[in-house]
């Protein structure tokens, strides 16, 4: 009976030596990867200068109401980076995403599939912190209805990992705060945000296009009401958006973010 018992706690004992073991070896490879996501944002943080965009600006779809938080919003500075030096590192390239108040100012990068960056770096060697990146079916100089970019929550905070700060209503107390800058080679946007939430996993709010206004009006009706803030903003179907997606949990939950176009700039 005690030899039994000493075999069951011997087999015990190397299961629990064995899943700490597994667990040490996760931990390393997720800072191997943190730090090499790190050391790529800073090679590059000393060419993030903004310049002045003397080229035409384009207000898009002013709301009828003066009072709009739009008019407020629309002043706001448009992003105008140089992204000769992320191109000519990674021909990936396609354009700029940033976010005020938050670590979020990467490159953004596209390929054929939604699947590469979700496991490679922007110098693509492989790194389970991914890349912010573009969904395949984009165009960002030709936007669609509704344009779609993904990012891993990284618990240091790195690519969408302080997404989440966007789901608290204090942190729109600033205007700045409601607008998301987003820059190609040729345009520069800003958007005004309008709907945050958290959802299950789902392919509905990642349609890039609609078949007629009648369906996008009842998706942007649907993404609306799912907003767990209510945001002054109003929305047409006159109105293209951007939608920013992230992992919230090991669960299957997203982070989702919805904003609208209302300040095109021509660089």
């Amino acid at each position: 009976m005690l030899k039994t018992k000493k075999i069951i706690l011997n087999i015990l004992l190397v299961i629990l030596l064995s899943i700490l073991s597994l667990n040490i070896i996760k931990i390393a490879y997720w800072v191997k990867d943190a730090r090499h996501t790190k050391k790529i944002v800073s090679n590059y943080k000393d060419i993030n200068v903004s310049k002045e965009i003397n080229n035409k600006v384009i207000f898009i779809n002013p709301p009828e109401d003066n009072n709009d938080l739009y008019y407020e919003l629309v002043n706001e500075e448009l992003l105008n980076i140089s992204l000769d030096k992320y191109y000519s590192d990674n021909p990936d390239t396609v354009g700029y995403l940033s976010i005020f108040d938050t670590p979020i100012d990467y490159p953004i990068v596209q390929t054929i599939n939604n699947t590469y960056y979700l496991k490679h770096s922007f110098d693509k060697k492989s790194n389970k912190a991914g890349w912010v990146f573009s969904d395949f079916r984009n165009n960002l100089d030709n936007l669609n209805y509704n344009s779609i970019i993904y990012g891993h929550k990284r618990k240091d905070g790195t690519m969408f990992g302080s997404l989440d700060k966007l789901l608290n209503e204090d942190y729109y107390k600033e205007n700045k705060h409601h607008t998301i800058n987003l820059q190609t080679f040729n345009y520069s946007y800003l958007f005004q945000i309008f709907s945050v939430y958290t959802i299950q996993e789902e392919s509905y709010y990642l349609k890039p296009y609609f078949i007629n206004k009648e369906e996008y009006a009842l998706f942007l009706e649907t993404i609306i009401n799912r907003s767990k803030i209510k945001f002054p903003a109003s929305v047409t179907i006159d109105d293209k958006i951007l939608t920013l997606s992230t992992c919230l949990d090991n669960n299957g939950n997203r982070i989702v973010i919805h904003a609208k176009l209302i300040k095109k700039g021509i660089l």
